[in-house]
């Protein structure tokens, strides 16, 4: 790929104020891109045309209009604009029925309604459209091409339905085969071997290559085959499309089909080249009515209908382009190519086009996208969508993925979130998802499977209960218990069902009760949170429910990696902190299992190296052998520690009197030293203001360990002092040279 940098791209619209010199430096690269652009586009724009059975000068004028009204206008910056061939069935089709006078006409008027789409700021709706439709429409496109054109290439004709296609292709596979055979089969070889040449041969294009070559070949033999036929000047001002005549009905679904399929090819386009670029992401309507202006243009003066083409969208992208200038470019090269090299174009055998758009619509039919779209279970959209566009047509194709797509969705809905889990000699009714009036018949059904007079959780993990399915829930609940059973009610996340069996419901999120993630909050303030509610809970022990919902919920998420894991440690920092029950480490630094090495004592002291044996073997092995990167202090306000060094120590407590005389460093320290400060200010309470110096002298304390010292001499080794603020959670940094600690929303540098 081509490295981009963002501040060389045009961002935004023609005449925004450039400085020279970037002009002229991206000028360079853009002329370059435009060549290879070009060389893509002539083939291309010429079978483009010659599949949908359109004069073959009509593919070029497209290319020559679609390069210069849709880069002006549109939105994108380096999409490039011309014939599509997804277009070619939709066109062959209406040229069929209408004549191509007629046909130019509904281009225009596709261009209108894609000016109306832009206009009416709908562009991003169709990204609403679920990727296997738009796969699964390519690829029926590019087999329908596929299956026409290699009659073709055979020495053939294509026949006027895909099915007939079909049927016809094995006699002519065994058919006898002319010259023309010869120089698809020529062009199809050279494009299928031109990706595993070396790197240097494949600068000059594949299509470009295959064509000439093709060409080549029947020229030197002197083959007499059907040619490019082009007229001998551009066509004249005074071409003027012709309102087509027939069913109304037909006309409309032509013109939609053409604005429809131009506009999501060219949404595609813009939103690919997107995700590789640097710079503002398109404006997605804008780029519509752009292209809706190319399509009245190119209709108006005879050309094809234009859409935003990928191939040559990341062409240009690969060739190194840094701005529109390099779709204009192209567009001038083409149409010189038409005034002084038409002599050369029309050398080229229709044969050489069928076999390079035999590829083409090959790779439509991508792979890599049917394994992701069978990956999130959407093979079936997928294959309705492909079905319908072979065997009827493109629009029946959308329609039919469309439906396959809704089934899907409702079946999930009803099916996917509710089963029965047996929890040893408990029965568990386990309810995920939105619960709707759809998913009733399947609730009733596994509620129908519950064990008479057990004791039964039901596990509500919903995002939306309904009317019907809250009536559902309550009458079952009230017939179980008059039955002799037990129904504890288990709610994770908004208590939609709280009051169930008091008949209340609750319509909206926004009026209930505002629950924190019970993995996030501590179990016994959720439990305490819900004692009012004593017929809708168990008493069960907190801690064994907590263990519980860990091994149901939690284990298989992370499971992957505790298997990690499980054959050593390699945690990047020791984490040294008070054994205070409201501190929480992993939660304070939003890090997981395996992250830190964790030492908890009365006060987060840190005892000299020659005072204490078992903090200074978990600093030795922490440093010494695990080799962590950064050691943190972390002390927290409202301390029991620090209030007792200031005088306020329980009696009796001989083990607690012997460890906290580690503090009285940190109560020198405050004697003799100036205070320091939280966000610019002293805390309001004494206790905190030593936990601040406390954190500071474990700090130094650290030092006195000959292997935290060597680590840090070494470059190996950070220190951290942390405060965290129980009542505000605010977590806060030291920075040394302040003498102060500061939010870490606005971290020290290190």
């Amino acid at each position: 790929m081509i490295d981009i940098v963002g501040d060389e791209h045009d961002t935004g619209p023609p005449g925004r104020r450039t400085p020279a010199s970037t002009l002229l430096k991206n000028l360079r690269h853009d002329v370059a891109a435009s060549v290879v652009v070009f060389l893509v586009a002539v083939p291309l724009s010429l079978g483009v045309a010659h599949a949908a059975g359109a004069p073959l000068l009509a593919g070029l004028v497209s290319a020559v209009v679609g390069g210069i009204v849709a880069s002006l206008f549109g939105a994108s910056v380096l999409q490039v604009s011309g014939p599509s061939a997804a277009l070619t069935i939709v066109i062959a089709e209406t040229i069929a029925t209408f004549g191509w006078a007629a046909t130019c006409a509904m281009t225009a008027a596709a261009g209108v309604v894609q000016i109306l789409f832009g206009l009416t700021r709908v562009a991003r709706a169709t990204l609403a459209i679920s990727p296997a439709i738009v796969h699964g429409l390519l690829a029926g496109i590019g087999l329908i091409l596929v299956l026409g054109q290699l009659h073709v290439v055979l020495g053939g004709v294509a026949r006027s339905s895909t099915i007939e296609n079909i049927l016809a292709l094995p006699g002519r596979i065994v058919g006898h085969h002319d010259q023309a055979a010869l120089v698809g089969v020529v062009t199809v070889g050279v494009l299928l071997a031109w990706t595993r040449l070396p790197r240097a041969v494949r600068r000059v294009p594949g299509p470009l290559a295959a064509v000439a070559l093709a060409t080549g070949l029947s020229v030197a033999a002197g083959m007499d085959l059907p040619r490019v036929d082009l007229p001998n000047g551009l066509p004249g001002l005074g071409f003027v499309p012709q309102a087509p005549s027939g069913s109304w009905a037909a006309i409309i679904a032509a013109v939609l089909s053409i604005a429809l399929i131009a506009s999501l090819e060219s949404l595609l386009s813009a939103v690919a080249i997107d995700k590789l670029r640097d710079g503002p992401r398109t404006d997605l309507n804008r780029e519509l009515v752009g292209q809706g202006l190319a399509n009245v243009a190119s209709g108006s003066l005879g050309g094809f209908p234009v859409t935003g083409v990928v191939v040559r969208t990341m062409t240009n992208f690969e060739a190194g382009a840094r701005t529109r200038m390099s779709a204009l470019l192209h567009s001038v090269w083409i149409l010189g190519c038409c005034l002084f090299l038409a002599g050369a174009l029309r050398l080229i055998p229709l044969a050489a086009l069928a076999g390079l758009l035999v590829y083409v619509g090959a790779k439509l039919v991508n792979l890599t996208n049917l394994r992701e779209v069978r990956r999130h279970g959407d093979l079936p959209v997928y294959l309705a969508t492909l079905i319908g566009a072979v065997a009827v047509n493109l629009l029946t194709g959308v329609a039919a993925g469309i439906a396959v797509a809704l089934a899907l969705m409702l079946r999930r809905m009803l099916f996917s979130g509710i089963h029965v889990e047996q929890d040893g000699s408990r029965t568990r009714v386990v309810i995920e998802g939105a619960l709707t009036f759809l998913s009733v018949p399947r609730l009733t059904t596994v509620l129908a499977e519950v064990p008479e007079r057990a004791e039964v959780t039901l596990e509500l993990f919903v995002d939306y209960l309904d009317h019907a399915a809250f009536d559902c829930l309550r009458g079952w609940q009230r017939a179980y218990e008059r039955a002799g059973g037990t129904v504890i009610v288990d709610e994770i996340g908004h208590p939609w069902f709280e009051r169930g069996k008091a008949g209340v419901p609750t319509v909206r999120r926004g009026v209930a009760s505002r629950v924190v993630p019970r993995w996030l909050a501590p179990w016994s303030e959720w439990q305490a949170e819900h004692l009012e509610l004593p017929s809708q809970r168990g008493g069960s022990v907190p801690l064994c429910r907590g263990a519980s919902e860990f091994q149901r919920r939690t284990a298989p998420l992370l499971r992957s990696t505790w298997d990690g894991l499980a054959n050593g440690q390699q945690p990047h920092t020791l984490f040294i902190t008070c054994g205070d029950a409201r501190i929480v480490p992993n939660l304070i630094t939003t890090s997981g299992p395996g992250d830190l090495f964790t030492v908890r004592n009365i006060g987060n002291l840190v005892p000299r190296a020659e005072a204490d044996l078992s903090v200074g073997a978990a600093i030795e092995y922490a440093v010494g052998l695990l080799r962590v990167r950064e050691v943190v202090v972390c002390g927290h306000s409202g301390c029991g520690a620090m209030k007792a060094l200031l005088g306020d120590a329980p009696a009796g407590l001989a083990h607690l009197g012997g460890w906290l005389r580690h503090g009285e460093a940190t109560m020198r320290r405050r004697e003799s030293e100036g205070p320091v400060l939280l966000d610019g200010a002293r805390p309001a309470h004494e206790g905190d203001q030593l936990a601040l110096h406390n954190v500071v002298q474990q700090l130094e304390n650290l030092r006195s360990y000959p292997v935290v010292d060597a680590a840090l001499a070494r470059g190996e080794l950070r220190l951290t002092g942390m405060y965290f603020d129980v009542g505000k959670a605010n977590v806060y940094l030291l920075d040394e040279a302040l003498r102060s600690f500061t939010s870490a929303a606005a971290p020290v540098k290190s």
